[in-house]
């Protein structure tokens, strides 16, 4: 069964992207590669 609990208190968690994406991923690849300035001004 779901049970929630109504006396909890919301709370913050600080995390540093550094520490999720690994060196290696695909995505800093792309990130180095790639010039994304452009969007801020687009939007």
């Amino acid at each position: 069964m779901f049970q929630t609990n109504s006396h909890r208190q919301g709370g913050f968690e600080f995390v540093n992207i550094e520490e999720l994406v690994p060196r290696d991923h695909l995505l800093r690849k792309i990130d180095a590669t790639i010039d994304f300035s452009f969007i801020a001004e687009k939007t």
